[in-house]
């Protein structure tokens, strides 16, 4: 093609490691006031333009913001906005005063009270973004302090804030360390700061379980990319130490977590949830009966923070709790102590004022919720005692507000009391779990922030390294297999060399395979996968004989609601994509085969079809997606009879008319006729349906009506299944396969093996079809991206001869097993050989 990349280069170019999208600064122009790690940062991430800084407790993230907020206005000739949770405005005034940048905070709830002229460092809180107050038309930069917002890609503020504060080119993040459980939080700050597509990154990362939607793990093999990719755009850091610094001042002085157990035994009738008699009582973690359990434990837990209180009653305490009904019960209990409260309904002024007053310990006891006080208070001159009045799920509200008082310049021991009942110790096991969690992704992040500093150069070089090298190659009877990039495989494979190509060509970035930049899934959406084909599907032409066929597998890709735009899910068309690439390089379409996928087990998987969806609005449900396989023929070298240079002749015995007939008739089908009866069906065992129902289904005219009675028979009897398509509808013809036996792989048997399973295999039936219909014996058939190499195991199974290409190490390993098995079996002698 014309103007493209050497390959090479363009592998090089997935790397993924954020842009710079500020400019340099000179260092001196920087306060002196700030201490030499707060410089490093304050230099780099304005150099970066859009940068997250996860700071520990105490390690001055107000002062670099301040400071980043000065310097951007300068360089951009427009105000500065910091958004921040509720009662921190105090701190950033305080370190404004020790600053001295210049310009004056103002505190806005609209952005129409910004006076484009004045150039001024705006503050607000996260309650006026949440309700959409403030626009970022006027701000030459932002930054969000403590973005607990951004941590829920489902909320309506995150919405907000990814559409509308994207228009500003500086974009800054300045909180601790995220919380470990899970990924989404982390991504979520890459999408607001535009280093990356979150459906990209999530594709790229992480691994979809497919048994159950929204459930991502992080590939194990990208764990160290994913780190190094972060920390081109994010800086982790505990300690001045981690670069480089001297730690005099920032060393933590002991934490003392004590696990308080209360007695709420019931007497008397136990209850569950649905006011049903038990004999115990139910202690699941389910939300609804953590809830029920706080409320019936109120006066218990309050009744133990005050004989803790007052074990120590000159001591200052922060009493963190959840409900306003623990609030009142504390303000009646401690009425002999000096107690003030912090809470909703409260002006923010007012809430302003009574933390910046407990800050300087002008009264004794705080009581207020994590959500209110939790993030970005410093507390460690007032406090370092407080109580959890009670304990929940919400690890980052719970970290975050022990880390009031757990700060550097802290000058005593911490104590940190959590109450909670017997019936809440699965709710304190899983707090502790993720706290563990929590200190294994601190250190991932350190370690590399201490390798790489803030150097991004380095970090580029080093993930180059990730381009695929260790090249094999095997020959197992008639099929010649190589471990090993499929470009480089076809660019050496002489012309005019295949009799057929056959594959399941990666569905787009859909799933990666490997961990290389080699691989075709390694990509940023569709258009950035077809670049990569334009490398391969040129050789793929060159090298398949003149009038033979390729059968390209695919499959049509869900696009989710923030994948697209909207607020539902839609279909991207990658059928037709690949269509339209492979027609591009020289292919014609000749024809396309539908494999028809189970609808009931796809919406377990993605939950776009879901029956109760589907009853509240009938408009926003599409259908299932089916697999198809595209059939693409190169020109033959004489266009007078269309037939190939090597025909692919069969005799009439081999391939008989009926078997023509429906390899080349679309066939519909109307009418209907009757099944078994309910009473039939409630007697049965659902296998013996399910093989009548195909025989039933094969040999009469279809029913539509029929169709569904018999599915809502079984649904009143119990036996529709929800995990998979009980009565799927079937089809006599080849133009659409329905009875495909979908574990009937190769990955089936590796899993019996206990190996990972392959992502997408492609059927063994699906292969044996196309290749008895488009090859003879003797024909080599190739498959680009082999997998586990299914389609040479059938070709050599057919007595055809193989070639394949496969990236991951792990697959050509498998693959070779395959392989070698059905060798043995082609060659080994039958015990009539032995007889004679």
């Amino acid at each position: 093609m014309m103007n493209q990349k050497p390959y090479k280069e363009f592998l090089e170019d997935k790397i993924v490691v954020a842009d710079s999208y500020g400019v340099e600064i000179d260092r001196s122009k920087i306060n002196p006031i700030a201490l030499p790690h707060q410089k490093d940062i304050i230099h780099w991430a304005i150099n970066g333009g859009r940068r997250a800084i996860f700071a520990s407790f105490g390690l001055g993230k107000t002062l670099m913001q301040l400071e980043i907020a000065r310097l951007i206005i300068e360089l951009t000739g427009k105000p500065f906005l910091i958004c921040m949770p509720l009662g921190v405005i105090g701190e950033f005034r305080d370190d404004n005063n020790l600053l001295s940048t210049g310009f004056e905070i103002k505190y806005i709830t609209d952005t129409d009270e910004v006076d484009d002229l004045e150039l001024a460092i705006y503050v607000t809180n996260y309650e006026r973004v949440r309700k959409g107050d403030i626009t970022p038309d006027c701000f030459g930069g932002v930054s969000f302090d403590e973005a607990s917002i951004l941590r829920n890609l489902k909320t309506e503020t995150t919405n907000y804030v990814l559409k509308h504060f994207k228009d500003i080119n500086y974009r800054f993040v300045a909180t601790a360390t995220p919380t470990p459980n899970d990924f989404i939080e982390i991504l979520n700050y890459a999408d607001y700061l535009g280093v990356i597509d979150r459906g990209h990154a999530l594709t790229r990362f992480f691994q979809r379980d497919s048994t159950k939607a929204g459930h991502l793990t992080l590939y194990e093999n990208k764990k160290e990319e994913f780190w190094k990719w972060v920390s081109s755009w994010a800086v982790f850091i505990n300690k001045p130490s981690d670069l480089g610094y001297d730690d005099t001042g920032y060393n933590l002085p002991k934490l003392n977590f004590h696990e308080v157990e209360i007695d709420n035994t019931v007497e008397g009738v136990v209850t569950n949830k649905e006011g049903k008699i038990v004999l115990f009582k139910d202690t699941t973690k389910s939300l609804v009966d953590t809830s029920r359990e706080k409320k019936e434990s109120i006066e218990i837990r309050v009744q133990k923070t005050f004989d803790l209180v007052n074990n120590e009653p000159n001591a200052n305490w922060i009493l963190w709790h959840h409900r306003e009904a623990e609030r009142d019960a504390l303000e009646k209990k401690f009425k002999k102590f000096e107690l003030k409260s912090v809470y909703g309904s409260q002006s923010n002024i007012e809430k302003e004022n009574l933390l910046i007053d407990f800050k300087h310990s002008k009264f004794q006891i705080l009581s207020t919720k994590p959500e209110i006080a939790g993030s970005g208070c410093n507390f460690q001159h007032a406090c370092h005692n407080m109580v959890f009045v009670g304990i929940d799920y919400k690890f980052n509200n719970f970290i975050q507000a022990i880390h009031r008082c757990y700060r550097f310049k802290q000058e005593f021991e911490v104590n940190v009391y959590a109450i909670f009942t017997n019936n809440e110790r699965e709710v304190l096991k899983t707090l502790k779990e993720k706290w563990r969690k929590h200190i294994e992704l601190q250190t991932e992040m350190i370690n590399l922030v201490r390798e790489y500093g803030l150097n991004s150069d380095k970090i580029t070089a080093d993930m180059k390294r990730q381009i695929f090298e260790n090249k094999r190659s095997a020959i197992i009877g008639n099929a010649k297999v190589f471990n090993d990039d499929t470009v480089a495989v076809h660019e050496q494979m002489p012309d005019n060399s295949t009799d057929m190509i056959l594959t399941s060509i990666p569905f787009g970035d859909h799933y990666e395979y490997s961990d290389n930049y080699n691989d075709f899934g390694h990509n940023n959406g569709n258009e950035e996968f077809f670049k990569q084909m334009d490398y391969l599907t040129p050789n793929l032409l060159r090298t398949l004989k003149p009038g033979k066929i390729a059968a390209i597998h695919v499959k049509d890709r869900i696009r989710y609601s923030y994948q697209n735009g909207t607020s539902f899910t839609t279909i991207d068309d990658f059928s037709g994509k690949t269509v339209s690439h492979f027609v591009k390089h020289g292919f014609y379409l000749v024809g396309k085969i539908t494999v028809t996928t189970d609808v009931v087990r796809e919406n377990n998987q993605t939950y776009r079809l879901g029956w109760s969806e589907q009853c509240k609005d009938a408009t926003k449900m599409g259908v299932g997606l089916p697999e198809y396989v595209l059939l693409f023929r190169k020109r033959p070298s004489e266009m007078n009879n269309a037939y190939a240079d090597e025909p692919c002749i069969k005799s009439k015995d081999e391939y008989s008319i009926d078997k023509w007939q429906l390899d080349a008739h679309a066939y519909w089908k109307s009418s209907g006729d009757r099944f078994m009866s309910y009473e039939e069906l409630a007697a049965s065992d659902m296998k013996s349906v399910f093989n009548r129902w195909r025989e039933f289904d094969k040999k009469n005219i279809y029913s539509y009506d029929e169709h569904l009675k018999v599915c809502n028979d079984l649904e009143k009897s119990n036996k529709l299944s929800r995990l998979f398509m009980t009565i799927p509808p079937t089809s006599p013809t080849d133009m659409v396969w329905t009875d495909v036996n979908r574990m009937n792989t190769l990955n089936a048997n590796q899993a019996n093996r206990k190996k990972e399973k392959h992502i997408c295999p492609l059927q063994l039936d699906i292969i044996s079809r196309l290749i008895n219909r488009f090859t003879m014996k003797g024909d080599v058939v190739d498959d680009p991206f082999g997998g586990l190499f299914s389609t040479a195991y059938k070709a050599l199974e057919m007595e055809r001869k193989a070639i394949s290409a496969e990236l991951n190490p792990s697959y050509y390993d498998d693959g070779l097993f395959y392989l070698k098995s059905i060798e043995y079996k082609i060659n080994v002698p039958t015990l009539f050989d032995l007889a004679i």
